[in-house]
């Protein structure tokens, strides 16, 4: 989930339209849970194929990156690789929630609570090798490129961004700010009217862009360090916050105080080994060796995954191919170095 910083956080609002000639480098994770969250049946059932195997994330996969190369936008999805070993309690209580929600979700549809059902379903999105494997194969086929990352997928994408071969790095999550991601694009997946988790209320999301300058700018922060310090105050994956201490009373004690030492030495506050969280936002793990490339799409290739193999529509997804031959003429492969900053349109 990481560490909530809307209510400090200044937010430009976005047309899909409005980054076009963009490069992005996507938290795939991040973007799979979306789909597997939203891309379901009524009482919360996800999408599946008649063998059992779950397709909501192809069905938000297809049609949505459909939907950004058509509006000019070049995506590139970073997957996570193994996780630090500081993030085993937080990923522990996070499958422990989703078993939890599972549950509800199974004893919700017998009492037949819609409503309460498709709640909870939301809550108990899990990611399986064979989610990540079908993923990573239509998006290969998509002409899109893919990168593995060693560690968190989300630090590996705000590196990409910070040495200037994408534009931005794309997360639900700020903490693509704290690994140093100069400009962070949020709600890519979810923009549109949506019904909100738990309630009966819609509301419109738009696209958001946050860049880390004014996030500094706006809240009186010095470097990305002292960010990283209030949020290792308020809480992060990688550790236990201090009880009592949101984002505005963890600002006010870093500007008062100029660093985590002493802000927790002024309210006699401990966090175990509070070096090693920063070291893990300040010098994630990451690789330097990776190639920006995009591809004319697979057509055969997807219509056979995605209808052959999954049983989606072919007319559907014929339909939805066909507005990507209509926006660009087919050409080779474009293929770009990491260390290429500025790429032209592909197409």
């Amino acid at each position: 989930m990481g560490v909530n910083l809307s209510d400090i956080v200044p937010v430009e609002r976005k047309e899909l339209e409005d980054l076009s000639g963009q490069t992005l480098a996507i938290d795939a994770y991040n973007a799979i849970y979306q789909f597997l969250s939203i891309i379901r049946g009524p009482d919360g059932t996800p999408l599946k194929d008649s063998r059992g195997r779950v397709t909501s994330h192809l069905t938000g996969l297809l049609y949505r990156n459909v939907n950004l190369l058509e509006a000019g936008i070049r995506p590139a999805y970073v997957f996570d690789g193994h996780p630090h070993v500081m993030k085993a309690q937080t990923l522990a209580e996070r499958s422990e929630r989703r078993s939890k929600a599972h549950e509800e979700w199974k004893e919700a549809v017998s009492e037949g609570d819609i409503e309460r059902a498709r709640s909870k379903a939301t809550q108990s999105a899990r990611i399986s090798n064979d989610i990540v494997g079908t993923s990573r194969i239509l998006l290969t086929y998509m002409g899109i490129p893919v990168v593995q990352a060693p560690e968190e997928g989300e630090a590996q994408a705000a590196y990409m961004a910070s040495r200037g071969d994408v534009w931005a790095a794309s997360s639900q999550d700020y903490d693509s700010l704290l690994f140093g991601a100069p400009k962070l694009v949020r709600n890519l997946n979810i923009s549109g009217r949506r019904k909100m988790p738990g309630s009966k209320e819609y509301r419109d999301i738009s696209i958001e862009v946050v860049e880390l300058p004014k996030v500094l700018e706006a809240n009186g922060l010095r470097d990305r360090e002292q960010l990283i310090d209030l949020c290792i105050l308020m809480g992060t994956d990688y550790n236990r916050g201090i009880r009592g201490i949101g984002p505005k009373k963890g600002l006010k004690l870093i500007r008062e105080q100029g660093t985590l030492k002493s802000a927790l030495e002024a309210i006699n506050g401990d966090i175990p080994d509070v070096e090693v969280v920063k070291e893990i936002f300040l010098r994630a793990e990451h690789i330097d060796e990776y190639k920006l490339e995009w591809a004319t799409p697979q057509r055969d290739r997807i219509i056979e995954f995605m209808c052959g193999e999954h049983e989606f529509s072919e007319a559907r997804v014929a339909a939805a191919l066909d507005r990507l031959e209509k926006k660009r003429p087919a050409k080779k492969a474009e293929v770009l170095p990491s260390s290429q900053a500025s790429l032209d349109r592909w197409g």
